[in-house]
């Protein structure tokens, strides 16, 4: 409630004496006292309410004055029942310290004034509380983040792909995303975009799991009133990201029935899907990797659930190559995952009846990108199709053993003697076992590669005529 409002109440009748510039001060309260120096009692932005029982003389007009203003008192109202009058001394202590002042009519009693303003302030509190259970409620009922972001104006909500999650689209959200990202302390400003970028989750979860909000200006300058605006907006936006994931069980039971084989055709799930599988070396918890593999293929409309510690998406299949596209997000996510891998299968496209075969396609995959060592890695399911896919799936222990029983003794001797027997190996099966083209490559004469591969077949017992101890060899070089 603003000053200017108390002019309009016509059953109060209250008469402005001095500063009519200064009406749009809000009402916090209503308060009556007759000390001549109350500002102890007062906390800012009331109406005060005084019959000048105070007054002993003019000087008490400016101690009097000069308290209300030193405590932030919005407005004064005033009338001396002895004179008849207000004292021309009080209005002119009202104008020095630009406090506006009010006269208040002989047969209207400062009681009736109290119950007045304070009906009128607990009408406008009401609406206050209204407006934000309202929001709520809208956020509640489903309307989603777009009713709450619109009431505050100037924001956005966004995921860390730069996906607009709710609220208008910003200039550059790619741009926003990188700095949240990759800003080393959140909030932060980003002066090209003239934006504060405030985290949605807690401090210890990975940015590649989480939504970001954007609002504009720098924080740096902000009131506290605005800081915790941020902080308000950011508690709702989190409660809404938890209730979305909550109730996302379908895409969790369509996963797990068509790992199953029990799905026929899922509802909202056009076909042909690709599916997609990924798992994280000490980047992710369970849920995060699944909101990262969601976030990667959002684009897609994905089915995405979990199988054991591996994270599935099922994603309808466009003509667009899911492959480089997941590949491409993960790159740009790779800053907010500090200190982990990411390994990723992508299967061929199914139809409803291959569900289960797309999966398990697409986690083999998984597992021989898992083998590799870059930090995020994609492989597609044409690369299933030679002799990895029978290394991926032997467990690490088993092919570390088959590699040194085979390769050990050609290792030992090389560095006893210098005589570089595991190069020689290489070198003679990539050109298919002829002395001529691996002598030529070696810079060596046929009968040195000859002996080279004699003293191999001697220290493993090994016959390189054999197609099978070749592929043995060979098997054992890509370990």
């Amino acid at each position: 409630m603003l000053l200017r409002s108390l002019l309009a109440m016509a059953e109060l009748r209250l008469e402005l004496v001095t500063g009519e510039d200064e009406l749009d001060r809000p009402i916090r309260w209503v308060v009556t006292t007759d000390l001549l120096d109350p500002g102890r009692y007062l906390r800012g932005r009331e109406l005060v309410l005084t019959g000048l029982v105070w007054r002993t003389g003019p000087a008490d007009s400016e101690t009097f004055v000069r308290a209300l203003a030193g405590a932030g008192v919005s407005g004064l109202a005033a009338w001396d029942l002895r004179l008849g009058t207000i004292p021309e001394d009080l209005v002119e202590a009202c104008r020095r310290h630009r406090l506006p002042l009010f006269k208040v009519p002989e047969d209207v009693a400062f009681a009736t004034v109290t119950e007045e303003v304070v009906r009128h302030l607990s009408g406008a509190r009401a609406a206050d509380l209204t407006a934000v259970l309202d929001r709520h409620r809208r956020l509640v009922e489903g309307t989603g983040l777009g009713a709450v972001v619109d009431l505050v104006g100037h924001c956005h909500v966004l995921s860390p792909t730069g996906r607009v999650v709710a609220g208008p689209p910003p200039p550059d959200p790619a741009a926003l995303a990188r700095a949240f990202l990759t800003a080393s302390r959140l909030p932060h400003h980003v002066p090209a975009l003239d934006a504060s970028i405030f985290p949605v989750g807690p401090d210890d979860t990975p940015r590649a799991a989480d939504w970001f909000i954007a609002l504009d200006g720098d924080f740096a300058g902000w009131p506290p009133e605005r800081h915790t605006l941020a902080g308000e907006l950011a508690a709702i936006v989190a409660l809404e990201r938890a209730r979305l994931r909550a109730e996302d069980r379908s895409s969790q039971e369509v996963v797990t029935a068509a790992f199953a084989g029990e799905v026929a055709e899922p509802e909202g799930l056009p076909f042909p899907v690709v599916a997609v599988a990924a798992s994280s070396q000490g980047a992710l918890r369970p849920g995060e990797l699944r909101t990262v593999l969601s976030e990667a293929v959002a684009g897609a409309h994905p089915v995405v659930g979990m199988l054991d510690d591996e994270a599935i998406a099922l994603v309808p299949f466009t003509g667009q190559d899911v492959a480089a596209a997941v590949q491409d997000a993960l790159d740009f996510l790779s800053p907010g995952l500090p200190g982990g891998r990411i390994a990723v299968g992508v299967g061929d496209t199914a139809m409803a009846t291959g569900l289960r075969g797309a999966i398990e396609e697409a986690r083999y995959a998984r597992r021989l990108a898992a083998t590799r060592t870059a930090p995020v890695c994609v492989v597609r399911h044409d690369e299933l199709a030679t002799h990895v896919l029978l290394l991926a799936s032997v467990p690490d222990d088993v092919r570390q053993m088959f590699k040194v029983r085979l390769l050990d003794p050609l290792h030992a001797y090389d560095e006893v003697h210098g005589a570089d027997l595991v190069r020689t190996l290489e070198t003679f099966l990539h050109n298919s076992g002829s002395w001529t083209r691996c002598a030529e490559q070696l810079h060596l004469h046929v009968n040195s590669v000859r002996y080279r591969i004699q003293r191999i077949q001697d220290l493993t017992g090994r016959d390189l005529s054999r197609l099978e101890d070749r592929v043995d060899f060979f098997l054992a070089l890509l370990v």
